[in-house]
């Protein structure tokens, strides 16, 4: 699985006006792994959204970032027992806690769900459309491509992002435009970190009549007009030889 990334936040928030915040610290933890060597404890003091000043463990002190800032940061720096007892935050709230979300949390991975399906593609493209739609993943990480009888595809793919559900999972819909070929096979692939290999998903040709109706009257209208240009674009050049030019007197 890839590394993980989460971030955890205490808030402290004294209301100045309703609907507004005058002054909130934010106790944080960043880590990619459970290693003490890849945490960050930090410590951020905000007044009206704006950062004053903030302490964090890989500096070791406080740091301003306003004038009030660095006169605050100037005097906590100064006391040692203090900055002794936010330095000991990474190893006493983070890593302790980080151990346990990891554990049930970011090591679980849930195997997507997939399903490949035609829709009725944009005018003026081609006439047909397959969508690979992924489903109830997790982690967010995921690879989805296409084949064509066995070669990826790379020309005239649209891909979401990977949508969050809010209950942990995400969703992503890949789409591909194409023109229908006799005896071909379309599969979508699709790469995560709960499969252990990658998991292939043919493209159904017995699909739904109504389905097949809309691609055929596509690919249908498609041929029309193309017959329809050439027909017109023929009778141009008929007339334009046809015509006999008078000059002006």
């Amino acid at each position: 699985m890839s590394s993980s990334s989460l971030r955890v936040f205490l808030l402290f928030i004294s209301l100045y006006t309703a609907g507004g915040f005058r002054y909130y610290e934010m106790d944080q933890c960043d880590f990619n792994s459970t290693d003490l060597k890849d945490i960050e404890y930090s410590r951020s003091i905000y007044y009206n959204k704006l950062m004053l000043v903030r302490f964090s463990s890989s500096v070791g002190k406080f740091e301003g970032f306003t004038k009030f800032g660095l006169r605050a940061a100037d005097g906590w720096n100064n006391q040692s027992s203090y900055l002794e007892g936010l330095r000991g935050e990474k190893e006493r709230y983070c890593e302790r806690n980080i151990k346990i979300w990891y554990s049930n949390i970011l090591s679980k991975s849930v195997e997507p769900t997939v399903r490949v399906h035609s829709v009725v593609p944009p005018a003026g493209g081609h006439p047909a459309m397959l969508v690979c739609s992924v489903y109830d993943f997790y982690p967010r990480y995921i690879k989805v491509s296409w084949q064509r009888d066995g070669e990826e595809v790379s020309q005239d793919v649209t891909s979401t992002d990977e949508l969050a559900d809010g209950d942990w999972f995400y969703q992503l819909h890949s789409h591909l435009e194409y023109t229908p070929r006799s005896g071909e096979k379309i599969s979508c692939v699709v790469e995560h970190a709960s499969l252990k290999t990658r998991l292939v998903k043919d493209w159904d040709p017995s699909m739904p009549e109504s389905e097949r109706n809309q691609i055929a009257i596509g690919a249908s209208g498609l041929i029309l007009g193309l017959i329809l240009s050439l027909a017109g674009f023929i009778y141009f050049k008929r007339k334009s030889r046809g015509r006999i030019l008078v000059p002006n007197n």
